[in-house]
C-alpha cells in the first residue's frame, strides 16, 4: 500500500512538471499512461502493480 500511494504520488509530480513544461512525448505518454492505471484501477493495474512491486523488491535487494 504504502509503494503504490507513492508511486501514484511521484507519477502524478512527474505528469504536472510535464504538463508544465509541454514537453509530452513518447517518455513522459509512458508515465501518464501508469498513472491513469494507478488511479482507475483497472483489471490490469493489479499486473502493473505486481510488476513494479517485483521491480521495487529487486532495487532493494541489491547491496553495494
Amino acid at each position: 500500500m504504502a509503494i503504490s500511494l507513492s508511486v501514484v504520488l511521484l507519477l502524478a509530480i512527474i505528469l504536472v512538471v510535464l504538463l508544465r513544461g509541454g514537453s509530452i512525448k513518447a517518455g513522459p505518454a509512458l508515465v501518464a499512461v501508469l498513472f491513469g492505471f494507478f488511479l482507475a484501477s483497472t483489471g490490469m493495474a493489479d499486473d502493473i502493480q505486481r510488476f513494479l512491486d517485483s521491480i521495487a523488491e529487486m532495487i532493494n535487494s541489491i547491496s553495494f
